[in-house]
């Protein structure tokens, strides 16, 4: 007789314990708070509560969620760090992003940051934030996967035209108008590669302003996204738009000479 576990296609036992915690952990991110509580998380991830405190108190054990006396409430752990730090030591476009996001947040007065895309999200993997008390800022691990996200577009102008349908029809990209290969989603990302930037001007946020341009490499591909945040009332106030993108585009050619991408280099036409 087989084994029950083979002929199941969800996972059991240990397998599923695993994605039961890895979920728990991938609910911070999606909510965007530092202290999430288990009923939170429970309604987050679709876990019942019991399930939710039961890995919460395994990962805190591993060090990976640390609990909050006074709340009750949890926190990613220090041990988080020591579990993503060989990964973002390989990311060369990290390594070679950090010192031009210094010089664009020194130029600029605002939070620079860089992403790199995983197929369906723009994640942040480094920052430098604004010195200003009002700012913009993204914790290393933030993702974005909506469309008005001036990253999120940078990364789709890359992508066939039938990929692009594909995350937005399956709200993998968030676009509530969305309708197809008729719908001017396409004419945006068709500006996005012309000019070589996108903007986002209070599109996901009324508060937000962002510039983001793409980091090429050697081979002229797209692998990352330099963006710079900012209140959009500053912005608007100082009128310091075409400064802000003139300085992420500069930023982004840098980055991409370093990585060894040529001047003006492009990828063919999808």
């Amino acid at each position: 007789m087989l084994d029950p576990q083979i002929t199941n296609d969800k996972p059991q036992g240990a397998a599923a314990s695993l994605l039961n915690g890895l979920t728990v952990l991938e609910a911070f991110s999606v909510a965007k708070r530092s202290l999430l509580g288990v009923t939170e998380i429970s309604e987050l991830v679709g876990l019942h509560k019991s399930t939710v405190s039961r890995m919460l108190t395994g990962l805190d054990e591993a060090g990976y969620v640390q609990r909050d006396e006074d709340t009750g409430r949890y926190r990613l752990g220090l041990g988080m760090i020591g579990l993503a730090g060989p990964l973002l030591a390989e990311l060369g476009v990290r390594r070679a992003a950090l010192p031009h996001l210094e010089e664009l947040t020194e130029a600029t007065g605002e939070t620079a940051a860089i992403a790199v895309w995983n197929g369906t999200n723009a994640i942040v993997v480094e920052q430098t934030a604004s010195p200003h008390q009002v700012k913009h800022s993204a914790a290393i691990g933030t993702r974005y996967n909506k469309f008005a996200s001036s990253s999120v577009r940078v990364f789709l102008a890359e992508l066939p035209p039938e990929e692009t349908d594909r995350l937005l029809a399956g709200r993998t990209v968030l676009r509530e108008d969305y309708s197809g290969l008729e719908d001017p989603a396409h004419e945006q990302l068709a500006a996005v590669r012309d000019h070589g930037y996108a903007v986002n001007d209070g599109e996901t946020t009324y508060e937000e302003y962002g510039v983001s341009a793409p980091v090429r490499d050697y081979r002229g591909e797209v692998v990352g996204c330099i963006t710079a945040s900012a209140p959009r009332s500053r912005v608007q106030y100082q009128k310091s738009q075409s400064m802000l993108r003139e300085a992420v585009l500069q930023a982004a050619e840098r980055v991409s000479t370093r990585l060894g991408s040529l001047p003006g280099e492009t990828n063919p036409v999808h």
